[in-house]
């Protein structure tokens, strides 16, 4: 199933050589600001070979994002199976995303995201996709607002793996086929 290929990126696994853009994202402070941790090179290798290994496994997963024309990895955009009942159902799919700050504000996300609601509702007929994030982080709630997603305030939620009081609170976004289809129409 990956690659994904957009009008710009490349949508794939992650390889050797991202391992240290992947530490670098994930121990930033700028990028991780509404995230209650910093990984250290042992934290964020450990995720990255989890996350490398189920897509494989899965054939998607939070993938490595890369520009085309460069092959630069930026960072990544990808869908994942959420654990976080009661708030969600198991196995519901999440949309998240993650870029070195030099590359926000570029389109990138939105774009690598439109590839993934594609896959999720065409290829594996999903009827609905969630995303999620700190209540404040406008920058992620602007991209899910531009992918069409709905705020839906009655499942907000308290994350329970946040310890940090400030971060704990989550708004919850939904787009469901429907939805996303007559989006995708009204746009041609």
């Amino acid at each position: 199933m990956l690659p994904i290929r957009t009008d710009r990126l490349i949508l794939r696994n992650w390889g050797e050589r991202d391992r240290e853009l992947f530490h670098r994202i994930n121990s930033d402070n700028l990028v991780m600001e509404f995230f209650g941790i910093r990984r250290n090179r042992a934290e964020s290798d450990a995720l990255f070979d989890k996350l490398r290994g189920n897509i494989d496994r899965d054939g998607f997963g939070f993938t490595a994002v890369e520009i085309a024309e460069t092959g630069q990895c930026i960072g990544f955009v990808g869908i994942n199976p959420t654990d976080l009942e009661p708030f969600m159902s198991k196995g519901t799919i999440e949309i998240g995303w993650r870029l070195a700050p030099e590359f926000w504000g570029k389109g990138y996300v939105t774009e690598a995201a439109e590839a993934w609601l594609e896959f999720c509702f065409d290829r594996l007929g999903l009827d609905e996709v969630v995303s999620f994030a700190v209540w404040n982080n406008d920058r992620s709630t602007s991209v899910m607002k531009r992918l069409g997603m709905s705020n839906d305030p009655a499942r907000d939620f308290d994350h329970p793996r946040v310890a940090d009081a400030h971060l704990k609170r989550h708004v919850y976004y939904r787009l469901s086929r429907d939805d996303w289809r007559s989006r995708k129409k009204a746009a041609n």
